[in-house]
């Protein structure tokens, strides 16, 4: 008997040895994985794409969050590698600070460094109204960013256009989805700037092509690595239609969405198996992918 009881000692002191190991090693790489930049390659086909639009490189960076946790010179870092893309266009996604009017400058500057053939766009984000929407709106303006509030541009290449359109904040209640597009026709390939993806099924409704997104930060934690085995009631959490909407690309109809996972955090500087990115989404025309793949 006293054989057993050890043993039982033995191995419970065994398991938490590990667990603590396990714990140790996941906060290690939690700590490390937000300076890990990563570049993600999406294509995007577009029934109603211009041929002169073929190949068209849409560079996206979200939810910047500059604070304590991410410095000026880490977002200079995601401007130079953003840059090194060679866009044709950059769209900023929202959630440029977190909480604090005195990084706004900051983060205005360094996004100002951003260049693109076609111009740079934003919207802004429910962190960006928290702290001062006016304020970040104009820093970014000065910076040579185009904010769009519920409102459209034409973007022009060889005599053709598409069209980018962009919404303020869901969560503040100041997006307008119908004015936004109301210089905009059906038949124009639409692009759409929304900070919160859960506009995606409105954008559906009114026939928009491309939704880019952020504000999930992709989860930030991603809980099924974590938890390494399918607990019940998390697995049935992860699988709620509204879960699908955390990262990258999904489609409801013919509306397209992508959502960026963000570069900064917001709670805790903490990111597992959801490193930070910066998205380059390349535009191609149905038939051009035919002839390609021919």
């Amino acid at each position: 008997m006293k054989k057993y009881v050890l043993s039982r000692m033995i191995e419970r002191r065994d398991r938490r040895r590990q667990w603590r190991q396990s714990f140790a090693a996941i906060l290690r790489s939690a700590l490390i994985e937000p300076h890990q930049i990563e570049i993600t390659h999406q294509r995007i086909v577009i029934e109603k794409l211009p041929a002169e639009f073929h190949g068209f490189r849409i560079v996206q960076l979200s939810d910047i969050h500059h604070s304590p946790f991410l410095d000026e010179e880490r977002i200079n870092e995601a401007v130079r590698r953003a840059n090194d893309l060679q866009p044709d266009l950059v769209a900023l996604t929202g959630d440029y600070i977190s909480h604090s009017r005195d990084y706004i400058a900051g983060c205005a500057r360094a996004l100002g460094r951003l260049r693109a053939r076609h111009g740079v766009f934003a919207v802004l984000g429910n962190h960006d109204h928290w702290t001062d929407g006016a304020m970040m709106r104009d820093a970014l303006t000065e910076q040579g960013v185009r904010v769009l509030r519920n409102e459209s541009e034409r973007i022009e290449k060889n005599g053709s256009h598409i069209r980018l359109a962009g919404v303020d904040d869901m969560m503040v209640r100041l997006d307008d989805l119908p004015k936004a597009l109301e210089e905009t026709i059906w038949s124009e390939a639409r692009i759409l700037l929304s900070h919160n993806p859960a506009i995606i099924r409105e954008a559906a409704r009114a026939g928009v092509d491309l939704v880019l997104s952020g504000h999930t930060h992709g989860g930030q934690i991603n809980w099924r690595l974590l938890i390494g085995r399918k607990d019940r009631k998390t697995a049935r959490w992860l699988r709620r239609p509204s879960r699908r909407l955390t990262r990258g690309h999904v489609q409801l109809g013919s509306t397209q969405l992508y959502v960026n996972r963000g570069l900064g955090t917001v709670v805790v500087p903490l990111r597992y198996g959801c490193p930070p990115e910066i998205t380059v989404l390349e535009l191609l025309k149905p038939q051009s992918v035919n002839r390609w793949l021919d």
